[in-house]
């Protein structure tokens, strides 16, 4: 239980990459804040299984993350923050000349926004506690870019840049700031498309993953949640205090093309 006595607040976590990696912050030890736009039942009861299962504390905190206000009172409502994981993200794909102005401003708002307003108001805990861990979920687009996402491959360029300026920074302190840069990751939404994509291309399951999914993934195999989990819990851990302004890319090679 490594990371016992820690609290780790995780933006958009009742699913998918942020819900993996809370969890395996959980099964290290650390305490949960888990959160999302939503406030439903099953966002609360998500926390106290997370909490039941794993032995720490876990709540739920509904703040939107498009929101500056929201993005700073989710900080503030956990309390303490000594790991920050910046996750919340959403994605719209179109050219440039009719990509819609609201999809612009929603994704550098989410993707890119949330991060600099998370990051403000928990470094001054991170600095009374003595210790801290800010991990931003970036993007293989945070290193290499697709056409008709340039919304998304902007944010995460954005974020790539922010985590150097945040390590920086709070380098002579004992925070570090790093980004993880995953490729596509098996959540249940990419799951969910797979199905369709089969009919598109009349193609097998294993076919149309490896062929058109994961094209540009030199491993034709997707990162999994529990590895994006067990890479941030190694960057919270005493063998990572001198990593710190750097990307983790865990992409399948993706970026080495």
């Amino acid at each position: 239980m490594a990371l016992k006595g820690k609290t780790a607040v995780v933006t958009g976590s009742n699913s998918g990459i942020g819900l993996g990696v809370a969890r395996e912050l959980a099964r290290a030890g650390a305490d949960i804040m888990l959160n999302s736009f939503t406030d439903r039942e099953e966002d609360h009861a998500l926390a106290q299984q997370v909490a039941e299962e794993f032995g720490v504390m876990a709540r739920y905190i509904q703040a939107d993350m498009s929101k500056s206000a929201d993005c700073r009172a989710l900080i503030e409502q956990a309390g303490t923050c000594d790991i920050l994981v910046n996750n919340a993200g959403i994605q719209h794909v179109a050219p440039i000349e009719d990509f819609p102005v609201e999809k612009w401003d929603a994704i550098v708002a989410i993707n890119m926004s949330s991060v600099f307003h998370t990051t403000a108001v928990a470094l001054p805990m991170m600095r009374k506690a003595g210790w801290g861990r800010v991990v931003n979920i970036a993007s293989a687009h945070g290193l290499t870019a697709s056409p008709f996402k340039s919304a998304y491959v902007a944010a995460k360029h954005g974020v790539v840049g922010l985590s150097k300026v945040t390590a920086l920074e709070t380098a002579e302190d004992p925070i570090t700031c790093n980004a993880i840069c995953p490729g596509y990751v098996l959540t249940p939404l990419v799951e969910a498309q797979i199905p369709d994509t089969m009919e598109k291309y009349g193609m097998g399951r294993d076919e149309v993953i490896k062929k058109v999914m994961l094209e540009r993934q030199p491993s034709r195999e997707f990162a999994t949640v529990e590895q994006l989990g067990g890479t941030t819990v190694f960057l919270c851990s005493d063998a990572a205090a001198q990593i710190t302004g750097t990307t983790i890319s865990v992409d399948g090679g993706w970026t080495a093309l």
